[in-house]
């Protein structure tokens, strides 16, 4: 095998080694995109974060860290309603509607969120 030919060799290898790493991330990319799970934390009398930005099919779990039960309602109309939250204690809501739903705590009213499903 002479020089040029080695170095052709050299270079096919490496174009193929690049089209692997590209072809394997954009698998990864294609299993990001699927639905992802957001926690919401309930502490210190509020929800965090407060405003959270999600994809119709992810999931969201709220996690009560207060001393006392909470609830995530939402305000009007069709929604969710998590029911008492105790202590301690979460919930999980796979979100399958698109829209903006404004939740409270129906225990604590000053207790404010919104989930925005795109």
């Amino acid at each position: 095998m002479n020089f040029t030919a080695s170095a052709k060799s050299r270079r096919t290898r490496g174009r193929y080694a690049v089209l692997a790493v590209l072809l394997a991330g954009m698998s990864l990319t294609a299993v990001a995109a699927g639905p992802a799970v957001h926690t919401v934390v309930i502490d210190g009398m509020q929800f965090t974060p407060a405003n959270l930005e999600i994809r119709a099919g992810d999931t969201v779990i709220w996690k009560n860290k207060d001393p006392f039960p909470h609830t995530a309602t939402v305000e009007s109309g069709a929604g969710f309603d998590s029911g008492e939250i105790t202590a301690g204690g979460s919930w999980k809501f796979i979100v399958s509607k698109r829209g903006t739903f404004s939740y409270v705590c129906t225990l604590h009213r000053t207790m404010k969120g919104q989930l925005v499903v795109k």
